[in-house]
């Protein structure tokens, strides 16, 4: 450990002794906006990661429906459908706490992303709510984004990683089961074998 800890970079200076200044474009990439271009990457993804803060810590939460599912109401404002999941709500209570958030959407196929950063709130207004039907459902509540910061990010690192070559794609079967894990993270307290046998049907019956 002293190895890492003698090295610590702590200060910007040190920082920018070893990376040097940014680009113009990675600069210039950054507007407090929706510009059109950056409505049509958003338009096209079919998947989001959600980051918010709390008194607990910070939180990173996957969102994810049919590209498009996020609907853009104007060039500073979004709106994201919260669909069902596990119900932890750990992002609403924290947007509740801090409306700071931090958006990445994902495009499959294409290698840049796209980043916003702004502040959040939970809306159960009726006209937002009916905006987002499907599959005969309405989410419970929609994630209204104020941007203010928004910009693409260049496509090294899923160009690195090959997150879109199907054949680096895993085997499910290669790693534990989710009921596996849970019997072994909760020493026994949830029926592992169980959990995965029932999961397939409760996935049919609760995606939606």
């Amino acid at each position: 450990m002293d190895a890492i800890s003698d090295n610590l970079i702590r200060d910007e200076a040190a920082l920018a002794a070893i990376y040097g200044e940014s680009s113009a474009g990675a600069i210039g990439k950054e507007i407090d906006y929706i510009h059109p271009h950056y409505k049509a990457m958003i338009e096209a993804s079919p998947f989001l990661v959600l980051a918010t803060s709390g008194p607990e810590g910070l939180d990173c939460s996957p969102r994810g429906d049919p590209a498009g599912f996020v609907d853009v109401l104007d060039d500073k404002t979004l709106l994201i459908p919260d669909r069902r999941g596990n119900n932890r709500i750990d992002s609403l209570r924290n947007i509740i706490r801090d409306d700071r958030v931090a958006l990445l959407f994902l495009i499959p196929g294409v290698g840049e992303t796209l980043r916003v950063n702004g502040r959040a709130q939970v809306s159960v207004a009726p006209e937002l709510i009916g905006r987002f039907p499907y599959r005969g459902t309405l989410p419970r509540s929609v994630i209204v984004v104020r941007a203010e910061s928004v910009y693409f990010q260049c496509p090294k690192a899923l160009v690195r990683s090959e997150l879109w070559n199907p054949e680096r794609h895993i085997d499910r079967k290669q790693l534990p089961s989710t009921g596996q894990i849970l019997a072994e993270v909760t020493a026994g307290m949830i029926n592992g074998d169980q959990y995965d046998r029932d999961y397939p049907e409760r996935l049919r019956t609760t995606i939606y």
